[in-house]
């Protein structure tokens, strides 16, 4: 029997390759219970922190990654204990067979690793954004989307060059001066790109809006719903999807609706040039009254601002707290309702065929 199991082939005693197969077999069996092991310790430590994450949703956040990893790692490092046979010993445009199954062999350790990497800070975004949103901290909760996102490309870049270094032999150091060399056409052709990550980094320290707020910028106007690292995308008033890159959001000048204090609403009334001084003093005393009397309105005026020709101008502009636009809106007709009565009391004319009242439109 052991004359059997010490035969050669290919280079290698066949109980060399009963051990790498047992091995192999070993973890896939065994890779589900030790992934979900290592995945119950990660989330233990995570319910130490007290932010309540599923623990379903988090086990299948880290289980695919860590089984491959798992497996992958055990079969290499199996089959490297195994001789190179020398008959696969032959090269390929000059480069050796085993240098090409060494190399992906690596490749794909590193792959897989750099993926568990990438899991892993999925995951602490989540634990973060948990914390977050218990706490209501809207701007951390900005942030971690952010700096997870950055943090991905940067582990990504990592995960290249290890390839190119450790699996394929390059020389990092030489790269990097190769870099250098073609630096100058490389700044120029991602020009923009860099100036849109220095702008995200200026938006997220200098905050002068979040994920949330509702800005006017460029003519667009809507709700933010991501500051990505290239731009910020804003959901408009119209339901539509605007993509704006983050030096645009830096360089313009940008309204932050969400931060004002006071909705303001104007009215310009043109009254007919007939209407008699004594009816226009009565209804204007009559709108200061209407307008003070609501406890919703912080302050408002009424004038009579202009006489020309054929009308006379009233300019009647109040103020409400940062109150929804539907509830405003709503407290505007109202408002523009009672105005009209006081006005048929008073018998008093719009200037021409009809009334131009002018109410300016409040966006969000």
């Amino acid at each position: 029997m052991n004359e059997f199991w010490n035969q050669i082939v290919f280079d290698n005693p066949l109980k060399k390759y009963l051990f790498v197969l047992i091995a192999i077999v070993l973890g896939i069996l065994l890779r589900r219970i030790i992934s979900r092991y290592i995945a119950g310790l990660l989330f233990r430590a995570a319910a130490a922190l007290d932010i309540g994450i599923d623990k379903n949703s988090f086990v299948k956040l880290l289980l695919d990654p860590l089984e491959i990893f798992l497996i992958a790692f055990i079969a290499i490092v199996g089959m490297d204990k195994l001789r190179f046979p020398s008959a696969l010993e032959f090269e390929i445009f000059e480069v050796s067979f085993k240098s090409i199954v060494h190399g992906l062999a690596k490749t794909i350790l590193i792959v897989v690793f750099i993926w568990l990497l990438l899991r892993t800070i999925d995951f602490i975004s989540l634990l973060l954004k948990e914390k977050a949103r218990l706490s209501g901290g809207i701007k951390d909760h900005q942030l971690v989307v952010f700096f997870r996102d950055f943090l991905k490309v940067v582990v990504a870049i990592i995960g290249v060059l290890m390839v190119l270094g450790m699996a394929f032999g390059f020389e990092v150091s030489k790269l990097w001066t190769g870099l250098g060399i073609a630096g100058a056409a490389l700044a120029l052709s991602t020009k923009e790109s860099i100036e849109n990550l220095i702008a995200s980094f200026i938006i997220f320290f200098d905050k002068p809006f979040m994920a949330g707020d509702v800005v006017k910028v460029n003519l667009i106007s809507g709700t933010v719903e991501k500051i990505g690292l290239r731009s910020t995308r804003i959901r408009t008033d119209l339901k539509t999807y605007v993509t704006v890159p983050n030096k645009q959001m830096v360089d313009s000048i940008v309204d932050n609706l969400t931060l004002r204090t006071y909705r303001k609403a104007e009215i310009r009334l043109q009254i007919d040039s007939s209407t008699p001084a004594e009816a226009i003093h009565s209804f204007i005393e009559d709108s200061r009254k209407l307008l003070t009397d609501k406890s919703f309105i912080s302050d408002a005026t009424v004038f009579f601002m202009d006489i020309s020709g054929t009308s006379f101008q009233i300019n009647i502009d109040y103020f409400t707290t940062p109150i929804p636009l539907v509830e405003f809106n709503e407290i505007r007709q109202k408002l523009n309702l009672e105005i009209l009565n006081l006005m048929e009391n008073r018998k008093i004319l719009i200037a021409g065929s009809g009334m131009t009242v002018k109410l300016e439109k409040m966006k969000e």
